[in-house]
Order: structure tokens, then C-alpha cells, then sequence
């Protein structure tokens, strides 16, 4: 039997099952699910994010889902404050909260807090080199000067490498470096208990497989045109989308185009697992005895 306060979260790699068992607990529980997917926030990417069907979305109320446009991002710290915000609102009425999605980040956020500094893209990465090489450090410098006056102040910023270190976390966190100094653990007013859902991994291979070729079929390539006008955004380097820019300019076939779109989507639920794994309380569910399993500790 958990507490009053219970947030429970369901973890995995994608195609796995996630939001299935989220919606099943939440309805029986008879609570409210908020998702952790980074990629299901905006509306724009309806079929290669695979967010739940309009269906689903109706037998159990959703909160970031959907709610909100590529052209207005939210970033981790963003996210973070919004959620938990949401979190506690729904535990003054509800005993439990569900949790599900598999942005590991997003879900560290909510879980433990940004204790840690977050990892940055090569994409954030990359265009910082360009400004160095393009118009030296000095514009490097003016720019941590502007959102981080205290990292600006306390580190070598004529080391053009740990500027752009710096820089990066602000830029990809949304919030200051300085912040994650000495940071202690976030102290939520509520339990978690932690669940990934994992399986063989020709399992979850199979259902990727599966699951792409669907999307293909559903209009992937037509939701991917309508958002190269955010190439140079880190969310068209969602996998699903970056890897029609080769078939586009006749570089790969279309049947090579989705086979790398297989493969991408199996190395990135390969990272998923690595990322879970850190996670040294959580409880390790294939998705046919999750529901059952959890259920039990919330009677």
C-alpha cells in the first residue's frame, strides 16, 4: 500500500506499450496521466510521434499532449515548472498520478529534479562552433554575458570550449548553469514509484518495425515536408522526420529511407534502456504483467 500522494511513472522504450498501460491505470485509478514525451507536446507531429489516438485521449484526461505549437518550444526547465504545477494540482483531488512517457530528461525533471546537468544536442552544439568560427568568441562571450551573468563572471571565458559547454546547458535546458551548481535534490510533496517497461529485445525491435511501417502508411513523409521549415530546429533531428532529407534529394531510395528510419528508431530505444538503467529504484515490468503488478500496490 503506497501513501496519499503517490505519483507513478511509467517508463520504457518507445513502441513499447507505454501509453496502453498509462491509460488503463489512470482509468481504473481514476486519475489524470502527464506525459513526459518531448516530441508529443507539439501538434504539429501527429503521426511520427505516435501520441494516443483522439479515442484514447478521450477515456482519460491528458496534460501535455499535443497543447502547443513548434513555433513556442518548451524546454526542460519550462516543462519542469508547468508539470509539477499540474502534478499537485491533481494530487489535492486524486491519491495518484500517472506519469508516462520516455524522455529521459523530462522525466528526471519531474522524478529527481535537474540535479544533474542535463545533456545538450550536437545540433546546439554545432551552431555555437559556427559562431565561434564565423564571428569569434567575443559574440560567444556577449551571449553567456546576457543569460548567464554568473557563470560569465566565475569561468575562463577565453576558453572558447568551455563557453560553449556553458552556453549549451542554458541553451538546451532553458535554464542558467550557474543553477545546477551544488544543486540539492528537489523536494517533491509527493511519492514516486518507478516502472519500465522492457521485453526481448527482438520484441521491441519487431514492434518498431511495425509501428514505422504504420506511420509510413498514415502520412509520414507529408508531415515531415510540412515541417523542413524547422530544419534547422532541433525538433526536426526527431527520428521519423531528419531522414527524409536524403530521399528528398535522391541520396537513398524510399525503402533505404525507412529502413534507416528502423534503425534510428531501434539505436534511440537502445539509448532509452541505457538511460533507464540508471535508475536504481525502479521495478523492471514486461508490458503483459505490468497492469496487474502495479495495480497491486495501489489497492
Amino acid at each position: 500500500m503506497m501513501n496519499n500522494r503517490n505519483l507513478i511513472y511509467i517508463g520504457g522504450p518507445t513502441a513499447i506499450g507505454k501509453t496502453t498501460i498509462a491509460i488503463k491505470l489512470a482509468k481504473t485509478l481514476s486519475t489524470e496521466i502527464i506525459s513526459c514525451d518531448s516530441r508529443q507536446f507539439y501538434n504539429e507531429m501527429k503521426i511520427g510521434t505516435s501520441p494516443p489516438s483522439k479515442k484514447e485521449m478521450s477515456l482519460v484526461k491528458h496534460h501535455f499532449i499535443q497543447d502547443r505549437s513548434i513555433e513556442t518550444p518548451l524546454n526542460v526547465g519550462a516543462y519542469q515548472k508547468e508539470s509539477i504545477s499540474k502534478i499537485y494540482n491533481i494530487l489535492d483531488d486524486n491519491k495518484n498520478v500517472i506519469l508516462v512517457g520516455g524522455s529521459g530528461l523530462y522525466a528526471d525533471s519531474i522524478l529527481f529534479g535537474l540535479d544533474d546537468f542535463p545533456n545538450t544536442t550536437n545540433l546546439t552544439v554545432n551552431k555555437l562552433n559556427d559562431i565561434y568560427n564565423n564571428d569569434g568568441i567575443d559574440s560567444l562571450q556577449k551571449q553567456l554575458k546576457k543569460m548567464d551573468y554568473e557563470s560569465y563572471k566565475t569561468i575562463d571565458i577565453n576558453n572558447h570550449r568551455r563557453v560553449i559547454r556553458v552556453l549549451s546547458v542554458c541553451i538546451d535546458s532553458g535554464l542558467k548553469y550557474s543553477s545546477f551548481l551544488s544543486k540539492e535534490k528537489k523536494i517533491r510533496k509527493f511519492q514516486s514509484q518507478i516502472y519500465i517497461l522492457c521485453e526481448e529485445r527482438i520484441k521491441i525491435y519487431d514492434k518498431i518495425n511495425e509501428r514505422v511501417d504504420k506511420m509510413v502508411e498514415n502520412g509520414l513523409e507529408k508531415e515531415a515536408k510540412s515541417l523542413y521549415k524547422f530544419k534547422d530546429s532541433k525538433i526536426f533531428e526527431t527520428v521519423g522526420y531528419k531522414e527524409w532529407i536524403l530521399y528528398w534529394n535522391r541520396t537513398l531510395s524510399k525503402k533505404k529511407t525507412i529502413e534507416e528510419i528502423k534503425k534510428n528508431t531501434r539505436r534511440y530505444a537502445k539509448r532509452q534502456i541505457t538511460w533507464f538503467k540508471k535508475y536504481k529504484k525502479a521495478t523492471w515490468l514486461k508490458p503483459n504483467e505490468a497492469i496487474d503488478k502495479i495495480l497491486k500496490n495501489y489497492k
